[in-house]
């Protein structure tokens, strides 16, 4: 029987607590009612704003974006980098693109045509700005991205630099098709920096896991040559 009156008692302890835990709830709500519907408003509002920037402003632009890039990427597909960069008086070239739609999908994809544009043109320091300002989640866009700022390094004598680009160029994208172009290029820069033991590690890399590849088919005189140096 005082097992039961002892549970009974603690039963209505933890009851008195859930209640006086409510109340106190309850009061805090009713103090902070306020500012707590201001919360929920401004909270509100900002979802809307959000919202609203992106379905009437975003969505627009980025549609007239596309529309606006494409005579540029005509020029490019032609080697017109100039027209491509600047445009033709009717059309806008990649520079007023991203000036103007800087914050869309397409003024990020106008950065990758800029840069490899002036990296065509030889203006090296403007194609590694603007290949700076790229990003992409696709593998094989990024890998050569990275792969023209390597090159753009090597023309400035960048070597270091350039040995960095074109190791990422090669990570991101392990397949028989840029991979191995890129690889050979990081061998040839840690050639040039006298680097022999890393060089030598990246053709044989190209040998084992590329030998089919037309670097592949090659690879064995690059072998000599810094075998021969070290």
């Amino acid at each position: 029987m005082a097992k039961k009156n002892k549970q009974g008692a603690q039963i209505e302890s933890g009851l008195q607590n859930i209640e006086g835990s409510l109340s106190k709830t309850e009061h805090f709500l009713e103090k902070y009612k306020k500012q707590l519907s201001i919360a929920s408003l401004v909270v509100i509002g900002i979802v809307a704003v959000i919202f609203a920037y992106k379905k009437f402003y975003l969505e627009p632009m980025k549609v007239e974006a596309q529309e606006q890039i494409f005579v540029a990427q005509q020029y490019f597909e032609r080697d017109s980098f100039n027209l491509a960069l600047n445009g033709d008086g009717d059309y806008p070239g990649f520079l007023q693109i991203i000036d103007d739609y800087g914050s869309t999908e397409v003024g990020n994809l106008a950065n990758y045509y800029a840069g490899v544009s002036y990296y065509k043109l030889g203006e090296f320091e403007n194609a590694i700005d603007y290949l700076s300002d790229f990003s992409t989640d696709d593998k094989l866009i990024s890998s050569v991205a990275n792969g023209c700022m390597g090159d753009a390094y090597t023309e400035l004598n960048n070597f270091e630099k350039a040995a960095e680009y074109y190791k990422k160029a090669a990570d991101e994208s392990e397949n028989k098709l840029t991979a191995p172009i890129y690889l050979m290029k990081l061998g040839r820069v840690y050639e040039e920096t006298k680097k022999w033991k890393e060089a030598l590690e990246v053709y044989e890399t190209i040998k084992r896991d590329y030998k089919t590849t037309q670097e592949g088919r090659v690879i064995d005189k690059f072998i000599t040559r810094v075998k021969f140096n070290m």
